[in-house]
């Protein structure tokens, strides 16, 4: 048997409360997933079993959204499931569970008498495909199982209503059907393991609840689609897979079971015990490679596709911090393509012409990661060679201007663009405007501008190239002393968050964290240390930087609410857990890495370890409230939360240079 990465005991699972806030995660590392919550249940209109995009598409579909599950035998029958419906839960499924493991997928033991029922539900890595496989043992009488297939067929942020478009028909296969709801998207073939039955019976299931989505202020109820149901009879101890994919069917999933299973046990082979090694399982649930071949980022589950400013952020931790020099180079590379006059994408489509190009600092983080994978590669010249021109780009396009109004000002730092776009990654806004308007100079951007130019009089040089090395040297001399004047508080030794119109705004924000944390920097080491303390002081938690100092009168402690409500919490102080891979770069840039001050931030890292089944299992929350207990929030897994602690635990092993 293999160990379970977390086990959830009967008496747990048992406190709906508590469970319908417990989500699991299957990824197929081409962007598709399948989650839901432990007992199965969906209360987000994100959940499903095989939630993809389709062909030419980057929105995720939830194409199965799950099984009404039923087992049948001497005069009894009894069920897996459970759906909420306006007052009530219908079936109630949840009775009969004994214990939820993930090893490393999830998996469900139910108890009936003397009968035991094991549900197992698995991605397969590289297809868009999910497995799931049943067993019963200990009954005494023939069984069967009944599952019926609902099919939502419709994008994953919206809902679906009982309609005369839907093409209720199926295709029948040797070992299971072929259904198409709708001509506009991919068929989907669900094909058994054994023999099995498929009685045509099309129904539709009105006013399914979404609990989650209600909650947060969002529309929660739709009705879904069932084209009929499977007969499968079960024989004591047989294993049942049933496959279901978008692709081509899959004839036979007893043996992909056996080899995907395999391959995904072997990774816990050795034991997962600490915060650092089970993010380190997780974190390729974040990678993907696109139809066309190209690496990316999937900034989070289950809403979130790949973002160009989390993308950036995250590979670092993802890769690098892992051993995946290549993969870090891989994705990079396939970025170029999408470089527009200087832009990089702030939401990644099919191609340059579909994504989305509303961000100021999505080719300055760029720029970072090619730095680091520089330093990781331990090949400078070649990288020099092969991102030089985009960097160069980057920094000529910022420099003139570009069509976000992105430009340097008259003292050699970048404005970020009107006000009305909120173009940094505080870019929460509702019907009144930008929640935190950042227009005009941020201190991250310009300490990122700042790095920029730096790194390319840095390549210059060891290129033997002077005279553009003198001239880059130039803009960051000046770039540098600017920064200093406009944003240091040498009254109160911090940095400013923002500076408009000769108004340094001197709320005590995290941005300046970033600033003090990055290798090249106008700061002296006295001012970083000013700043590491300033952020310990009033920004941290167990948990990462508050957004805001909870001093200020327009500090909120809670991420609660309708979208509203959330928006106007989102960089007002609720906890954003990438942070702390920034505090402590800067905390080792000043400190050093002695065994106390390493000790003291392992610790602090290792405070994740409960987070990681509260929530999403294994995986780091997007945010937590600001106020205790910070109470988890967001999606359920993000991936520069994984990213940056990772990079965070490789630093203490390998101090920042």
């Amino acid at each position: 048997m293999t160990q379970p990465l977390i086990r959830i005991d009967r008496d747990s699972c048992l406190q709906l409360e508590r469970s319908m806030t417990r989500e699991s995660l299957e990824t197929d590392s081409r962007g598709g997933y399948a989650s839901s919550t432990i007992l199965m249940c969906a209360t987000r209109r994100y959940h499903g079993l095989l939630v993809a995009p389709p062909p030419g598409n980057v929105k995720r579909h939830v194409f199965l959204g799950r099984f009404d599950e039923s087992f049948h035998g001497g005069g009894k029958s009894c069920s897996i499931s459970m759906v909420r419906y306006p007052g009530l839960w219908a079936p109630l499924g949840h009775q009969g569970i004994d214990h939820f493991d993930l090893v490393p997928f999830p998996s469900t033991l139910y108890l009936f008498g003397r009968s035991e029922l094991e549900r197992d539900v698995m991605m397969v890595r590289g297809q868009h495909t999910v497995l799931v496989r049943y067993r019963v043992s200990g009954q005494q009488n023939k069984v069967e199982l009944r599952l019926r297939p609902f099919l939502p067929y419709r994008e994953a942020d919206k809902l679906t209503f009982e309609n005369f478009e839907i093409d209720k028909r199926v295709q029948r296969l040797a070992a299971g059907i072929v259904a198409r709801p709708y001509p506009g998207l991919p068929p989907i073939a669900i094909t058994v393991s054994t023999s099995a039955h498929f009685e045509v019976d099309p129904v539709w299931h009105k006013q399914i609840e979404y609990q989650t989505d209600l909650a947060r202020g969002y529309d929660g109820h739709e009705d879904n689609f069932s084209p009929g149901v499977f007969h499968v009879p079960l024989e004591p101890g047989q294993d049942v897979i049933v496959a279901a994919t978008i692709e081509t069917a899959i004839e036979d999933p007893a043996a992909l079971w056996k080899s995907e299973s395999a391959r995904r046990r072997a990774q816990i082979a050795t034991p997962r015990e600490t915060v650092q090694a089970k993010l380190d399982l997780e974190a390729d649930d974040f990678l993907y490679r696109t139809d066309q071949g190209r690496v990316g980022v999937i900034a989070g589950y289950p809403w979130f596709g790949e973002w160009g400013r989390d993308t950036f952020i995250s590979l670092p931790g993802l890769t690098l911090s892992r051993g995946k020099t290549e993969e870090c180079g891989e994705a990079l590379d396939g970025a170029l393509p999408f470089l527009r006059r200087g832009l990089l994408p702030n939401i990644f489509g099919t191609g340059p012409d579909d994504s989305d190009y509303g961000s100021a600092d999505a080719s300055l983080w760029f720029v970072r990661a090619v730095r680091l994978y520089d330093q990781a590669a331990g090949v400078e010249k070649l990288v020099g060679d092969r991102f030089l021109p985009a960097l160069t780009e980057i920094a000529e396009s910022y420099a003139r201007g570009t069509e976000l109004g992105i430009a340097a000002d008259a003292d050699g730092l970048l404005v970020a663009g009107r006000g009305d776009l909120n173009a940094t990654w505080m870019d929460a806004r509702t019907a009144e405007g930008p929640v935190t308007p950042r227009d005009t100079s941020p201190v991250e951007i310009n300490a990122l501008w700042y790095f920029l130019l730096a790194y390319l009089e840095k390549i210059h040089l060891e290129r033997g190239d002077s005279e553009r090395a003198r001239e880059w040297g130039a803009k960051k001399r000046q770039a540098g002393k600017s920064f200093l004047e406009r944003f240091w508080l040498a009254d109160e030794n911090y940095l400013a968050d923002t500076w408009k119109d000769g108004v340094a705004d001197r709320s005590v924000r995290p941005n300046m964290v970033i600033a003090a944390a990055l290798e090249l920097s106008p700061l002296s080491r006295e001012m970083r240390t000013d700043v590491v303390k300033r952020a310990l002081a009033e920004l941290l938690t167990p948990f990462g930087l508050r957004t805001l100092e909870p001093r200020n009168p327009a500090y909120k402690g809670r991420y609660a609410g309708n979208q509203t409500d959330r928006d106007k919490a989102y960089h007002q102080g609720t906890v954003w857990p990438w942070l702390l891979g920034f505090l402590c770069e800067a905390y080792l840039r000043v400190y050093g890495s002695q065994p106390k001050r390493v000790e003291y931030l392992r610790t602090l890292l290792d405070g994740f370890d409960e987070q990681l089944s509260k929530y999403g299992l294994h995986h780091v929350s997007e945010v937590l409230d600001g106020d205790p207990p910070y109470r988890p929030g967001g999606s359920i897994a993000q991936a520069w939360n994984t990213a940056e602690i990772l990079r965070a635990y490789r630093l203490l092993e390998s101090p920042p240079r």
